[in-house]
């Protein structure tokens, strides 16, 4: 199978998108099952991992539904407050529904960049291990040394880092992002998602500018530990779907056998896909 290995679907009048304002233009607007299925039929896509994109429960459980009525959905990426008391329950909860494959707090967004090794945080991180949940990071390049850290704490939590971190494309820095990927891929399990990097770059990107973090991705984490995803319709901010796909494909120079893992086959692996 080929998968998209991160993409959302949101609606605004839900009223629990914080950071979805009108000022993001083209994103403030419904976008529904409906509309991602054209560009995954036009590239091939046989399924795909949709992913929180709200701070909520509720918006866990809209996502299930969703997922339950479209089968090209094979799994979800959900919150939970791991700071509440009952958050082992409530992950213990979610987790009996298939489809639900596994958590992101949304780390980007917190003030506090230690917040990850939180003494507090413990029981969720145990009740995601022990639910066999996998754990999307969503973090920027100056969580990479807490991550490690977290992942040395948890050695058996499934950990996949969405985006490739956020490398500051835009601004040309490379060298502090690329020691602490490497130091990551070389220490820990965890797997990286190329994905989101168009709207890490310039406006005016083209996929030379991509293509040194993407090369560093590959060689750090290599083809066994990477995903491909489309981070749609985010990705509208500096690309459509077909061209960021492309661009992906050009940039992950690798055997047929290499681009069917990281264009599908490790995210079935990871999530546990079917």
């Amino acid at each position: 199978m080929k998968i998209d290995a991160h993409h959302h679907l949101w609606d605004p009048s839900r009223g629990d998108y914080g950071w979805l304002t009108p000022e993001l233009g083209v994103l403030y607007q419904t976008f529904g099952p409906e509309d991602v299925k054209p560009l995954l039929k036009a590239a091939g896509v046989d399924g795909t991992v949709l992913v929180q994109a709200a701070p909520t429960v509720a918006e866990t459980d809209y996502m299930l539904a969703i997922a339950r009525e479209n089968d090209f959905i094979k799994g979800v990426v959900g919150w939970v407050d791991f700071e509440a008391p009952d958050a082992p329950e409530v992950i213990a909860r979610l987790a009996q529904e298939p489809l639900l494959k596994g958590l992101r707090p949304m780390i980007q967004d917190i003030a506090d960049p230690d917040w990850m090794l939180k003494g507090e945080l413990a029981p969720a991180f145990e009740a995601l291990i022990e639910t066999g949940l996998r754990f999307d990071a969503l973090t920027f390049p100056v969580h990479l040394g807490n991550l490690r850290e977290l992942i040395r704490r948890y050695p058996d939590l499934a950990v996949v880092i969405d985006h490739g971190s956020k490398p500051y494309i835009k601004r040309r820095e490379i060298a502090g992002w690329e020691a602490d990927m490497r130091m990551l891929a070389r220490e820990t399990d965890a797997l990286c998602k190329v994905s989101g990097l168009v709207t890490e770059a310039a406006e005016d990107w083209t996929p030379s500018d991509l293509r040194p973090y993407v090369d560093v991705l590959l060689d750090a984490f290599g083809p066994d530990r990477l995903m491909w995803g489309s981070d749609w319709p985010v990705s509208l901010l500096a690309s459509d779907y077909a061209e960021w796909e492309a661009v992906a494909q050009s940039l992950l120079d690798v055997s047929d056998e290499d681009r069917a893992k990281i264009f599908g086959l490790n995210a079935v692996r990871f999530y546990g896909l079917e």
